[in-house]
């Protein structure tokens, strides 16, 4: 009898099991899950399990989206607007994004140098799929968006960091860049306003950076401008494609997620000249094809919403104004924490490497020694979920995102303040130094010491 009939189908399954090859791609072995996405997924289950978890972890818009645009959502619907799109993106959505890269940035494309896709995260993987080739480097300022580097990675292009400091608003300068160039960087990649620091860069600075790039033929930029709108004056949004000589050098990836609230739509775009477009759209028909044509028909929508999208958006970046002001006021008043003004997105990013490392402990936890540890002990003990800033190439800090109702971030950041209290919490030990701070449980333990020491070393009498 075969051998396949003469065992148990339990015994027949764990043979194969035994000898299947689960082998990965080398570079899909080398990927590291999101830490944001893992966090995010983590303090839904617990809200899911009757946790009262406050979500400080995902980049997501707590608005609705605009009514306009949900109507033309609805509409393509009823008119049966529902079969699969051009590749690249329906011609009414690519003439609209064409002219408003003409008219908010002063940028010219045709309808062929744009590509639309199922969000700006897709563009940018195909723009650097597109362009690396194996041993090329990608620059990429830290802090950074947690998936830059994997993608780089996954393109088969290594990726090189440059650290910038908080002292100088996280902004990558022209020198630093000009050191760190190699006959194989192929890629810079910019995001203005930045995910995760809030950074805008100045036009002074982009066109210092410009003039680096322009000495060097092989060198192209991504610039990632997903959150342009969302910006607070003084600050303004400058396109790096914009500056001179930068056309033909430049990767421009948008959407419509974050300013438009459209999260769940998924559709974003890549606009580049011609050759580079036209390597992002193949690699598209190969793999998902064109985006939703609902998403894209409310899309026009929304890019018909006015200048930087009207009203609707210009109330939502008030609010979250309103919101950063909110969340680094509580945060300054929580020693031992230190933090940048962001100048556009909604994300702050503050220093909080005084309560990890070690002698960091908390009572009833344990031991801190990093910052994951750290946002784990928020999580379980405060109910607040942040992402440890080692995703972003910030390991002394951890992310915070505000987009959420003053109502929540006030609780939040209360939670964490309590969490953090000197009472509960021993601060980590500064070299040369005692520890920052002690609960009341360890200054007991400590005085006891002391007097045991002072009678020890006290004179006797003879």
């Amino acid at each position: 009898m075969h051998r396949l009939f003469s065992q148990a189908p339990g015994a027949v399954a764990a043979e194969n099991a035994r000898s299947l090859d689960t082998a990965l791609n080398p570079r899909v072995e080398a990927v590291r899950p999101s830490k944001t996405m893992l966090l995010t997924d983590l303090a839904r289950s617990m809200r899911e399990s009757g946790v009262d978890v406050i979500a400080l972890a995902a980049g997501e818009p707590d608005f609705d989206t605009p009514a306009a645009i949900l109507e033309a959502g609805q509409e393509a619907l009823r008119k049966g607007i529902t079969r699969y799109t051009p590749n690249t993106g329906t011609a009414p959505l690519r003439a609209a994004i064409v002219r408003k890269l003409q008219e908010e940035n002063g940028l010219e494309y045709s309808a062929d140098e744009i590509v639309v896709s199922n969000g700006a995260k897709q563009s940018i993987w195909q723009a650097l799929l597109a362009v690396c080739s194996p041993g090329d480097q990608v620059l990429i300022p830290a802090p950074y968006w947690v998936s830059y580097p994997e993608m780089a990675r996954m393109a088969g292009a290594e990726a090189v960091v440059l650290d910038t400091a908080q002292a100088d608003s996280y902004l990558l300068a022209a020198e630093q860049l000009e050191a760190a160039l190699t006959p194989t960087s192929r890629v810079l990649i910019l995001c203005s306003p930045s995910n995760p620091t809030g950074t805008v860069y100045d036009e002074a600075r982009l066109r210092a950076i410009a003039e680096v790039v322009a000495r060097h033929p092989r060198l192209l930029v991504l610039s990632d401008e997903i959150y342009e709108h969302i910006i607070y004056l003084p600050a303004r949004h400058v396109s790096f494609a914009g500056l001179p000589g930068m056309w033909p050098r430049t990767l421009t990836v948008n959407g419509f997620s974050k300013c438009f609230a459209m999260t769940g739509w998924r559709l974003g775009y890549l606009a580049a000249p011609f050759p580079f477009a036209k390597g992002a759209a193949a690699i598209q028909s190969q793999s998902t094809s064109g985006a939703s044509a609902i998403a894209q028909h409310a899309g026009v929508a929304a890019l018909g919403l006015g200048y930087a999208g009207g009203e609707p958006v210009a109330e939502m970046v008030a609010a979250f104004r309103e919101r950063k002001d909110f969340v680094l006021g509580k945060l300054r008043e929580i020693e031992g924490v230190t933090v940048a003004e962001p100048a556009g997105a909604f994300y702050v990013l503050p220093q909080m490497d005084a309560f990890f490392g070690e002698g960091a402990h908390a009572d009833g936890f344990g031991d801190v020694p990093d910052p994951d540890t750290l946002c784990r002990y928020l999580l379980e003990v405060a109910h607040v979920a942040l992402v440890p800033g080692d995703a972003f190439g910030a390991p002394a800090c951890v992310r915070i995102s505000y987009a959420t109702s003053l109502a929540k971030l006030g609780e939040a950041l209360g939670r964490i303040a309590r969490a953090l209290a000197p009472d509960v919490f021993m601060r980590r030990l500064p070299v040369g130094r005692a520890c920052y701070s002690f609960s009341e449980k360890n200054k007991a333990a400590l005085d006891v010491l002391f007097r045991a020491l002072s009678a020890a070393l006290a004179p006797r009498a003879v």
